[in-house]
């Protein structure tokens, strides 16, 4: 082999340290900018494959040595940090706590003696330590600015004279040490938040007091209420709420009937799911002509009812949502509204706020118009009802809900025509028995029943949004709330594609926005009835931005609308009262709301919904690990549904729960994770587990306090 010229060496290192200056002099010309390689790759004009390795490498090691920060994978940007920052603690149990600064960059290692007893979630003040070669970056708690709420959720063990908390979760490595007198009554088993009062400098335990005891662990709605307490959501609803709305009169007065558009004799029903009890909208259909249609999209009125403000708007807009767990549901309103008042029940006569459409044989809407109105609903149907009408053509009401779902349909394929694309997941439910325990596990999937509702209700969210949104160039809209999706990043688009690449699928990573949805649509349609299907698509949907609340509209991609808002479910969602008033206002042709007042509302209701959705999928969790309980040493079929350093999630083909298979079950290797091929390959007989790999595991634990199930591979 030729050995290198020792002229050449010097002249490399020289190369490097070029490259180093230039990339230190394009990123500080751009200190509030992020750019990834491809970026820096042009600013530079390294073009020829040599000097791109070089790059490369050269951008690793001025990571690892802090001469420049990656702020997210593969995005870098300049390091002017200070010594002395700001931002997030994030609290571990294994004594690996993280800091998580305000300018989102590395975030930086603090260990157990260096945190200062910070807690989870604090604001603190960091001093960062000399960067030592090949070791984590360092820091030091220095103060703490503000504290998070320090509340959390365990089971208690009660001594004579005092009691631990043992928690749910993994934030501190030690128990929460309660004195008796902070007990409330609290016994051993039982489960209870508790809140930190006091963590002395030299004490290993932190000392809480008990905020409330939710009753015997292992009982079903203890162990829902406990996981709505964990994220910080309401169990039950105020007493003086409920109060204020018990006294809120039922009856229409004729007054309120004159100022409003009269629907009570045009056939109208809602299509819901069989269990439901709020119904917040209703569709209604009159004939025009043998080839038009007048379809009203009517949204119960809950602002006519709840003003801003009142202690009820109070409550609701803390809320923000109501959460759906596996076997209740927590209303963001009252139930006197939710199930009630507003609640669009058969043969009541009822206030709404509609989008009435004008449309024809083939869907398009003609004209439309925005009214307060009082309506009576003819039908109250559940989606299988309608289901049956549409695939024998047959029943009560046929002849409206057949017209109804051709005008959906050809909605439908319009949009995706135009560039939706068809999130769809198989969503799990349960068979419960009176106490909650599961025995059975289902899948509910959207259908034509479902569909109808559906474009029905983007329809009007799409013609609200355009009609406050949508002006003359030279004009400003007034502030509306908007529900944005943005476009999918391009590293995230090309991360996916490897991936995908290994189960013999491809997507578009480049093109127009239409060509890559509809790219996203062939996929999903590749990967249906397969083994890897939920694998593929719950990876596609991470690769997606997040739908969020916003005055500042960037289009709704998922949707391919350029306008869009969420006007249609009031009952269970803020911001669709927010959207209610100011729509209202502005038909009154009143003045543009503040902005940064709607912002924060956005912002908050934004937050709620995430949480909310972390919390339904803890019961979802909770619930599967409860189902497999009983199954321990039985063996399934599965699919690798993650790879990790500490081992590999499994998803059971047959009920879709997930556990793990520990990296100490491996033991015929010592085996290490190759991150980029998502694998874990044994060192020393090459054996690996992929994601999206095939195979039979057997039940070995289920610890349904960490809501976690444990796998061992069959055989």
């Amino acid at each position: 082999m030729k050995r290198k010229n020792k002229s050449e060496q010097p002249a490399r290192k020289r190369k490097k340290k070029e490259l180093i200056s230039e990339i230190i002099q394009f990123l500080n010309d751009n200190p509030n900018k992020q750019y990834n390689y491809k970026q820096i790759s042009a600013a530079l004009e390294v073009s020829d494959e040599e000097r791109r390795t070089t790059l490369r490498y050269v951008l690793d090691k001025m990571r690892d040595d802090e001469l420049l920060l990656e702020t997210q994978r593969g995005k870098y940007k300049a390091n002017n940090r200070n010594p002395v920052l700001e931002g997030r603690f994030e609290r571990r149990s294994n004594g690996k706590n993280f800091f998580v600064p305000n300018d989102d960059a590395n975030i930086v290692y603090i260990s157990e003696r260096n945190a200062m007893n910070a807690m989870n979630g604090d604001i603190v003040r960091i001093q960062m330590f000399a960067k030592r070669r090949r070791t984590e970056t360092e820091g030091e708690v220095i103060e703490i600015l503000e504290r998070a709420d320090a509340r959390f959720v365990g089971t208690l063990q009660v001594q004579k004279d005092f009691g631990f908390l043992v928690l749910d979760s993994r934030i501190l490595a030690n128990d929460i040490f309660i004195p008796k007198g902070n007990l409330k009554g609290g016994k051993t088993g039982d489960k209870a938040v508790v809140e930190i009062v006091e963590w002395p400098e030299r004490a290993s335990n932190p000392i809480g007091k008990v905020l409330d005891v939710l009753g015997e662990a292992g009982d079903n709605t203890t162990e829902m209420h406990a996981i709505l307490a964990q994220y910080g959501l309401p169990y039950e609803y105020p007493k003086n709420v409920e109060e204020a709305a018990e006294k809120i009169l039922a009856g229409i007065t004729p007054e309120e009937i004159a100022k409003r558009e009269d629907m009570r004799n045009t056939f109208t029903m809602t299509i819901d799911p069989a269990d439901a009890k709020d119904f917040d909208d209703a569709l209604s259909i009159k004939e025009l002509s043998p080839t038009t249609w007048e379809i009203g999209v009517h949204i119960a009125d809950v602002t006519h009812y709840v003003k801003p403000g009142d202690i009820i708007d109070e409550e609701t807009q803390k809320r923000a949502t109501s959460i759906y767990l596996v076997d209740r549901t927590i209303p963001m309103l009252p139930e006197r509204l939710s199930n009630e008042l507003c609640s669009l029940r058969p043969n009541e006569d009822k206030l709404c706020f509609s989008v009435i459409f004008e449309m024809n044989e083939k869907g398009h809407v003609l004209k439309h118009r925005i009214a307060k109105t009082v309506i009576n609903s003819d039908v109250r149907m559940a989606y299988e009802d309608a289901q049956k009408i549409i695939d024998t053509e047959k029943g009560d009401n046929s002849k409206q809900v057949l017209i109804m779902n051709n005008l959906a349909k050809q909605l439908r394929e319009r949009r995706f025509a135009n560039g939706a694309i068809g999130f769809e997941r198989h969503e799990v439910s349960f068979n419960l028995d009176e106490k909650g325990k599961p025995l059975g596990v289902y899948f509910t999937e959207m259908r034509e029943a479902n569909h109808l509702i559906e474009e029905f209700m983007l329809l009007a969210n799409r013609t609200v949004a355009e009609g406050v949104g949508k002006v003359e160039a030279n004009k400003k809209a007034k502030t509306f709330v908007y529900r944005i999706h943005d476009l999918p990043d391009p590293e995230k688009l090309e991360t996916l594609n490897t991936f995908i690449l290994k189960f013999g699928h491809k997507i578009r990573t480049s093109g127009s926005n239409k060509q890559i949805a509809q790219s996203f649509n062939a996929l999903f349609d590749a990967v249906k009835d397969r083994p890897e299907e939920n694998l593929v698509e719950t990876i596609a949907i991470k690769t997606m931005a997040k739908a969020v609340y916003t005055t500042r509209n960037v289009g709704h991609y998922g949707l391919a609308f350029d306008y869009y808002t969420h006007f249609t479910s009031p009952i269970r969602r803020y911001p669709d009262m927010m959207v209610h008033r100011l729509l209202s206002a502005y038909m009154d042709n009143k003045k543009s709301a503040d902005q940064e007042e709607i912002e924060a509302l956005c912002l908050h209701s934004s937050d709620m919904e995430l949480v909310a959705t972390r919390a339904e999928r803890d019961s979802i969790k909770y619930k599967q690990v409860e189902f497999m309980a009983d199954k321990i040493g039985q063996v399934f079929d599965g699919v690798i549904s993650g790879v990790t350093e500490w081992g590999v999630y499994v998803e059971v083909k047959e009920n879709k729960c997930e556990g793990m298979i520990p990296i100490r079950e491996l033991d015929d290797d010592f085996y290490e994770l190759d991150e980029k091929n998502y694998r874990l390959i044994g060192r020393r007989t090459k054996r690996e587990y992929r994601l999206g790999q095939e195979l039979q595991i057997e039940v070995a634990r289920a610890n349904l306090e960490r809501k976690q199930l444990d796998f061992v591979l069959a055989n």
